[in-house]
């Protein structure tokens, strides 16, 4: 386990040593932002830590209101809701939306989270191949007439692939279902503007498309938030117990996402030249006979046959101050993988001292 004693950054200290660091989830460096770390500074100055109660009762305070009104506008919704953890958002709106659905169709390398949201009440679950349209079609016709959910990732935290929406959706419509993302890593990444994969792939504005979200990846805060219609919201608001139950979100924090927000909005081409690169590296690291998978995102796995080579590679990166983590991650499928990031802080050098170590690795290896 990696131990910081530095924020992270595209450098990190650990245990008195400075690391070139590819791993987090920090895409577009916001983490430590002068402007989000001066939002928090200021918050904490005028709010204090924590305002030690929860939504409910009297732990709303102006700057959670700015926040959702924040996170809806960059949604294009009508209201947000926010929470203490992105983890606890599936949980919270397949709660909510129990009684239309009785079925749930979930990716076999659905997130933990979108596991452990399914309501224990709903017996018919199945695991459709992983980003497999197909696959999920039949199962779909297989168990027609009931009120189907499909659940997955948008974006894939593992592997950088992004889940075939544009598959997925029509089938979704044609079983008269509902369509569940998990956006954690794809807020602020995908789509125009960094919506999300529903926008990656052009899809409707449609009352049938819910989307699940965290401000702690590339939106470089914490807390999770949903966003859609008034009738939505408010149905959370009213109905969620873990809503109503969870502290409200401390003040820095939700000062750091309303600055994030700001950002992401005043530079575009920030995420832009973020995935330009990530692609140009993806190239690169297959050009070098590694192999990987994804879809120009900033998640580039370098996949192994097994456990013991992917744990060599991490430790010859480590010993030469490159932190690139092997993964043992909660999935219902095993892969054996580093999980290289990329982020806009990252300098060329940085990106060109990576490559050369993997190319004397993979010499190495082949001698």
């Amino acid at each position: 386990m990696v131990v910081l004693s530095s924020g992270a950054g595209n450098y990190v200290t650990s245990n008195g040593r400075k690391y070139s660091y590819f791993a987090g989830n920090n895409y577009l460096g916001l983490a430590g932002h002068p402007d989000v770390r001066a939002a928090a500074i200021h918050a904490v100055e005028k709010y204090g830590i924590n305002f030690s109660a929860s939504r409910h009762t009297t732990g709303t305070s102006d700057i959670h209101l700015e926040l959702e009104a924040a996170l809806a506008a960059f949604k294009g919704k009508d209201d947000a809701v926010v929470f203490a953890s992105g983890y606890l958002g599936n949980s919270i709106l397949l709660d909510i939306m129990k009684g239309r659905y009785t079925s749930v169709f979930a990716d076999k390398s659905a997130h933990s989270s979108i596991v452990a949201a399914i309501p224990a009440g709903i017996t018919t679950v199945y695991y459709y191949d992983h980003c497999d349209a197909e696959h999920l079609a039949s199962l779909l016709e297989y168990n027609a007439g009931s009120c189907p959910l499909v659940i997955t990732d948008g974006l894939f935290p593992l592997t950088g692939e992004i889940a075939p929406l544009d598959r997925i959706y029509p089938e979704v419509v044609k079983h008269n279902g509902l369509l569940v993302v998990d956006e954690a890593h794809a807020t602020g990444i995908l789509g125009e503007s960094g919506k999300g994969t529903p926008g990656h792939f052009h899809l409707p504005d449609d009352e049938l498309i819910y989307q699940t979200e965290t401000m702690s990846k590339a939106l470089g805060s914490y807390g999770g938030f949903i966003s859609g219609s008034r009738e939505l919201i408010d149905s959370i608001r009213e109905g969620s117990a873990t809503y109503q139950a969870s502290t409200a979100l401390p003040p820095p924090i939700a000062a750091a996402g309303i600055a994030s927000l700001k950002i992401i909005r005043d530079n575009p081409d920030m995420r832009i030249g973020l995935l330009e690169r990530a692609r140009q590296i993806r190239r690169e690291v297959r050009a070098l006979g590694f192999h990987t998978s994804g879809d120009g995102t900033p998640i580039i796995p370098v996949i192994f046959d097994s456990p013991d080579r992917a744990r060599q590679l991490s430790h010859f990166l480590e010993e030469r101050g490159v932190i690139v983590p092997f993964m043992n991650y909660p999935a219902r499928e095993i892969i054996h993988l580093l999980r290289l990031v990329v982020s806009v802080t990252h300098t060329e050098d940085q990106i060109t001292n990576l490559l050369e170590l993997l190319k004397k690795w993979k010499l190495n290896e082949n001698t």
